[in-house]
This record gives structure tokens, sequence and C-alpha cells, in this order.
């Protein structure tokens, strides 16, 4: 799954990015693929549930990427 994800703020956390997106269907799941270190920031593996995902940046995991503009 490919996606675009428009920002319309200054930031996302990094859970409800997930659950907005569909990669998982609640908040908790989202923060559970978060904490078994299965997302991954522009490349590197980011652990932080709440992490601030900004325009620009390129969130992935196992079957997903999200570009964020």
């Amino acid at each position: 799954m490919d996606l675009d994800f428009e920002l319309r703020s200054e930031y996302i956390p990094l859970c409800d990015l997930l659950k907005y997106c569909g990669v998982t269907e609640t908040g908790g799941m989202a923060k559970h693929l978060i904490a078994e270190g299965l997302v991954e920031v522009d490349g590197e593996v980011e652990l932080r549930k709440t992490a601030k995902i900004r325009t620009g940046q390129v969130v992935s995991g196992d079957g997903f990427t999200i570009h964020v503009e």
C-alpha cells in the first residue's frame, strides 16, 4: 500500500497517522506496531508513538509506505 497524506497542520503524531491512513484499525494497534519496532520514519526505526511527523517525511513498514505532503 503506497499512500500520500496531505498534512493540514504543522505535524501529526505517528500513531494518529497510521490510524488515519488505515494501516491499523485503532490507535492502540498503531501504538503496538510502533512499540514492536515495525515502523520506520525516513528509513530509521521509530519507537516514539507520538513522534511528530512533518511534511516531506516518509513513514513505512511491512506492506505500507506513506508520503507526507
